[in-house]
């Protein structure tokens, strides 16, 4: 009885201090680098040397608090898009349209009728108006995909030909200058030092984080981007929950045209170009799988921060957008592979013995190879079995 404790306690400790991460305490560790923390902890490091390098080559002119905050400005708006794009890709779509349809906002709120009826009640009027264009731009995108049947990459390639069409009809391909100079005050002031728009993108991203992780709609979200078959047979109407996060997108790009409509004092439609790529870019980056079924909001923000901190980088020292689009890339690839590294607990490139998908390979969570993240184990459920599946 006494050799059979002592050879209990004894593989219980080496389990626990197993540097492998195959003991309990080991295990835990591995879940917890494999999880949020782990994943986004890679994207803190790739930010923090990107600071000391601006540091080191553009010494007070980069740790200016000043330019921190141009930095976290410029961040601002591109960081509200990504917020939306992020729960459209996490639910297993993308949208190419975001520039464009903040684009069209701007122009339609600041038409001269629009912004005649903005003196005569309040400039507030420009603020629904922007919302309301982006979120039934959203809305259309959202019906062709999920009842159209349409593939998401063409549907919202077609809107971003048609509104960027639109805005340029709209205003005659000429700038609208904003005239309420109410507007322009409030969203170009600040509260406590900290930009307006600042604090707008911080209230969308805690909103968005609170909404993807602490409600049943995030929930859905992780399911059908994660298996939209079995989230069905869960109960989930995934043609309407698809609706919903494209109306969320363009939401989002409401307000984004309402922060660069501030930021510039006019509305274009040449406002927002290429906003999809850069958006798509920080998701992606931000540990966010372009297959869905997997994504943080904290990741998405930490993905804008890098490229903007990058950007400031490069013209603080006077280098060429050439050769900061080629830094951009090896950022990207760097960042994400520091990521998968840290999210695996460790550098080393061995291959796990078991419990992966193929070839030993480590299932990820809401990967078709893994379980729906936010599933169930019962039958019929997100992250499990059909209905009439044998049991194995």
């Amino acid at each position: 009885m006494s050799g059979s404790t002592t050879a209990t306690t004894s593989g219980t400790t080496d389990a626990s201090v197993d540097p492998a991460g195959r003991g309990p305490n080991g295990g835990q560790r591995q879940s917890l680098m494999a999880g949020p923390v782990g994943r986004n902890l890679g994207l803190v490091v790739a930010l923090v040397i990107l600071c000391i390098v601006g540091i080191a080559t553009a010494g007070d002119r980069f740790a200016d608090l000043d330019n921190v905050l141009t930095i976290l400005r410029l961040s601002a708006v591109i960081g509200v898009v990504s917020i939306g794009m992020t729960f459209v890709i996490i639910g297993g779509g993308i949208d190419l349209s975001v520039g464009a349809l903040a684009a069209l906002s701007s122009v339609w709120a600041t038409t001269l009728a629009t912004q005649q009826m903005a003196e005569d009640v309040h400039w507030i009027v420009m603020v629904v108006t922007a919302l309301l264009v982006g979120s039934i731009a959203g809305l259309v995108n959202g019906v062709v995909i999920a009842y159209g049947k349409l593939a998401a990459f063409i549907a919202t390639l077609a809107m971003l030909a048609a509104a960027r069409g639109l805005a340029e009809i709209i205003s005659n391909r000429r700038t609208q200058i904003i005239r309420d100079r109410d507007f322009l005050s409030f969203f170009s002031g600040d509260v406590l030092g900290i930009p307006t728009l600042v604090i707008i993108w911080a209230l969308v991203a805690v909103a968005g984080w609170v909404l993807l992780n602490r409600t049943t709609f995030g929930r859905r979200t992780f399911a059908v981007g994660g298996n939209a078959e079995a989230a069905r047979l869960a109960g989930i109407r995934v043609q309407r929950h698809t609706v919903k996060l494209y109306v969320l997108s363009g939401f989002t790009c409401g307000i984004a045209a309402v922060m660069i409509m501030a930021r510039t004092t006019t509305g274009s439609s040449t406002h927002g170009t290429l906003w999809e790529l850069d958006a798509i870019a920080a998701v992606v980056i931000g540990g966010t799988l372009l297959i869905g079924g997997r994504g943080t909001i904290v990741g998405t923000v930490l993905g804008v921060l890098i490229f903007t901190t990058l950007g400031n980088v490069f013209t603080l020292n006077n280098l060429s957008s050439s050769a900061q689009a080629v830094a951009r890339g090896v950022i990207i690839v760097l960042a994400v592979l520091l990521q998968q590294r840290l999210a695996t607990g460790g550098f080393s490139f061995a291959r796990s013995g078991g419990g992966g998908a193929r070839g030993g390979a480590p299932v990820v969570q809401g990967s078709p190879a893994g379980a729906v993240s936010g599933g169930t184990s019962e039958p019929g459920g997100p992250g499990g079995a059909r209905p009439g599946a044998p049991q194995t």
